[in-house]
């Protein structure tokens, strides 16, 4: 689980990124965080990542905390950021095998499930190139690959659809589906409403930094779309 209790962040020490954010990320379920340009979205993600630290408040996952066991709550996760930055100069086999070096997985284990996606994402003939040499949404498969490569218990992905083609963006999904069944967590941010209403069981909604909306998929769109949710909340 994670558990997000009372956080806020500011960059400057005045306006408040995240203000006072509260809710909850159950085990074996898939949630959508959703927001406009510039409502706190990654500030969030990055938070409870460990990459940011925030101003108040606390972040447990799986009942440890970011704050005093950063190592601990980053063995269990696993982060897609919404733009690749990737080691450059590294072939793309050399960088996911750091990853899984940082994570301590043996030869067998990553090497099946390189195997496994590099195949589901039609990069087994490119782990060898240069990463320089990859397009954005290669890039975005490489990061995904690597990201899966530990067999993470949670899965926290910044706009992961984004620069995928269609093919890839349905076997995201599908390994989205298996990782829930096996109890685990996906949470992820989008703008691709309705992909989130279709394949999401939780949402939250996010607008200048405070949560306006959050609970069951169902209950929050009703009989309505969540697109028209979200717009509606917007104009308030």
């Amino acid at each position: 689980m994670i558990e997000i209790k009372n956080v806020s962040k500011s960059y400057d020490g005045k306006k408040k990124a995240i203000d006072n954010i509260s809710f909850n990320v159950e085990d074996g379920s898939i949630f959508a965080f959703i927001g406009p340009n510039g409502a706190g979205k990654t500030t969030l993600i990055k938070s409870i990542m460990g990459i940011h630290d925030f101003d108040s408040g606390e972040i447990i996952i799986n009942g440890k905390s970011v704050k005093s066991d950063p190592i601990g709550c980053k063995k269990i996760m696993a982060y897609v950021p919404d733009n690749p930055d990737l080691y450059e100069n590294m072939k793309a086999i050399d960088f996911i095998n750091f990853i899984c070096d940082m994570y301590d997985i043996s030869k067998n284990d990553r090497m099946k499930n390189i195997n496994k996606y590099s195949k589901l994402f039609e990069m087994e003939n490119k782990l060898g190139d240069d990463i320089s040499s990859f397009s954005h949404g290669m890039k975005q498969k490489i990061a995904i690959i690597a990201a899966l490569a530990h067999n993470p218990n949670i899965l926290v992905m910044d706009e992961p659809f984004v620069g995928l083609d269609p093919k890839a963006v349905f076997d995201m999904k599908e390994i989205m589906h298996e990782m829930v069944k096996e109890g685990k967590i996906i949470f992820f941010s989008t703008h691709i409403l309705d992909v989130a209403e279709k394949l999401c069981d939780y949402v939250a909604i996010i607008k200048n930094g405070k949560l306006i909306k959050t609970g069951k998929m169902k209950d929050i769109k009703g009989d309505t779309s969540l697109e028209k949710v979200f717009l509606e909340l917007e104009e308030k």
